[in-house]
């Protein structure tokens, strides 16, 4: 399993496309906050924070993610190596994992570079150091854990179709739909007596919970949760072959 790993990782940084979706990816979340003015600039805020990167944040990884797990299982399929892949003493499940933990690393490699954020904020700072670092880790964890979410989202795409193109936008559609979905259903009138029980169905609700800096057991639960769920489901789509 950990060569498996070890090749999806390797596979995704020796193609140009690996290093154009990392390069787009921080140059975005480059611009938005540090170059363009406006609510999301950080220097015009006057505040030594980094709220409005973990406001971003998501809503690039809705297209991010999706560009890395896009391939993972759509490619097998179209070029026949999936079954190949699944001949050797791996199960469906194990295969899953290392696919989830491949594309994971590959994000939290992409989401390292922001650390510079957080160092140059801290030494911005009057006086120098005058940042809520307690929040801002707490934040960096909620973003992991939904970047967690995400990615098992994305195979769950990728094992539907084997067009990566398809795959894509399937991986976007569905983690828009869970990021948002269950505010705006929460919002409609005649579900107003189940408002809150909706919203915490919403990966929005968690991730915001963990984004104020409070590392909530109920929060980190749901995100493991929601991460074993979509790979299950995704499971059960590579076992329907059999069928």
């Amino acid at each position: 399993m950990y060569a498996l790993i070890k090749k999806e990782i390797s596979g995704f940084l020796s193609s140009l496309v690996g290093y154009v979706v990392m390069f787009i990816f921080l140059t975005m979340l480059g611009l938005m906050l540090w170059v363009f003015p406006g609510d999301f600039n950080v220097i015009d805020s006057g505040y030594a924070q980094l709220d409005s990167l973990f406001t971003l944040a998501p809503w690039v990884f809705m297209f991010l993610i999706p560009a890395i797990t896009m391939r993972m299982f759509a490619e097998e399929k179209r070029v026949g190596t999936l079954e190949l892949l699944l001949t050797k003493p791996l199960s469906e499940l194990q295969l899953i994992i290392a696919k989830y933990a491949a594309a994971l690393v590959l994000v939290i490699v992409a989401l390292l570079p922001t650390l510079v954020y957080y160092i140059s904020v801290y030494q911005m700072g009057n006086p120098v150091g005058n940042i809520d670092s307690g929040g801002f880790w707490g934040s960096f964890l909620g973003l992991i854990f939904l970047s967690s979410a995400f990615v098992t989202i994305g195979l769950l795409a990728s094992s539907i179709s084997d067009n990566q193109v398809v795959s894509f936008i399937i991986a976007v559609f569905l983690s828009f739909i869970v990021f948002t979905g269950f505010d705006a259903l929460s919002s409609l009138s005649f579900l107003s007596n189940y408002d809150s029980f909706i919203q915490n169905l919403g990966i929005n609700f968690h991730y915001a919970s963990l984004s104020r800096g409070v590392v909530d057991t109920r929060d980190v639960i749901y995100f493991i949760s929601a991460s074993a769920f979509f790979i299950l489901i995704t499971r059960l789509v590579l076992e329907s072959r059999k069928w």
